[in-house]
């Protein structure tokens, strides 16, 4: 049983949805970024997802990208993100790796699944790769015992959504809005529809992404989905914050917000 798998055994056994949260390794430093993503286990968090930060990110919106941005001119290395995905996963919640594929590819594909593993990752979300391109990953993270979650989306066919979760292991990302990253004021009812699809090909978990930021909005999609990832709310928590400490104690609040959230199933369907 992979970290994931057993992560999401035990959620379910409590009655609720699992809470993933998201933010790009050194920002706001290293050691802050580090600092933050223990703060989510703190506030409630079942899993965290590391950024890999890339100067080329299509799909995040503007507040992902200016933390990157911020990250990238520190001078943060893959190695870096390594050293990251292990201080996270000695919390004991799995850690995965949210990137681009050319930065796996440049660092090499088999080099990359070995540096994650040694760190104790548990897998790495690929956000601009289809699985018929991944065949070199999905190959090394057999042999490295790694997760590999690809993205479906509300334009995702039938035969488009059979085919990623066919390739996938630990969950479906399960992209709620068509567009770019960032923290929206309601839900879209596409994402619903994209679970129910997702769930008619698959056994795996489905988490939604993509738009999430309060505790209410945590409760609408885990009425419905089994996860809820945030990724912009918590890092418009650390931009807005007056300083570093401030920042990783909002991380930790809106922690705990979300988690009650999702704690709540079906409150809000």
């Amino acid at each position: 049983m992979t970290a994931l798998e057993d992560m999401f055994g035990r959620v379910r056994s409590e009655g609720r949805t699992a809470l993933i949260g998201y933010l790009p390794a050194g920002f706001p430093t290293r050691d802050a970024a580090i600092a933050a993503m223990r703060a989510m286990v703190e506030g409630g968090v079942d899993a965290v997802e590391v950024g890999l930060p890339y100067t080329d990110p299509l799909l995040d919106g503007t507040t992902i990208q200016q933390a990157v941005d911020i990250a990238l001119q520190a001078g943060v290395t893959t190695p870096q993100v390594f050293e990251t995905v292990r201080a996270v996963a000695d919390t004991g919640v799995p850690t995965l790796v949210m990137t681009y594929w050319n930065p796996i590819e440049r660092y090499g594909v088999e080099r990359f699944a070995a540096g994650m593993a040694q760190a104790g990752g548990a897998g790495l979300i690929t956000a601009d790769i289809t699985p018929e391109e991944a065949w070199s990953w999905i190959d090394a993270s057999k042999i490295h015992a790694l997760d590999r979650v690809f993205l479906v989306a509300p334009s995702s066919t039938a035969e488009r959504i059979a085919l990623t979760t066919g390739a996938s292991s630990g969950f479906v990302y399960a992209a709620a809005f068509m567009g770019v990253t960032g923290a929206r004021d309601q839900v879209g009812p596409a994402a619903r529809d994209l679970v129910e699809r997702t769930r008619e090909v698959t056994d795996l978990p489905v988490c939604v992404g993509l738009g999430v930021s309060t505790g209410d909005q945590a409760a609408q999609v885990a009425s419905f989905a089994d996860g809820v990832i945030v990724g912009s709310a918590f890092v418009r928590a650390l931009l807005d914050a007056p300083n570093e400490g401030e920042g990783i104690d909002r991380v930790r609040r809106l922690a705990a917000e979300l988690r009650q959230g999702v704690a709540r199933v079906g409150a809000l369907s």
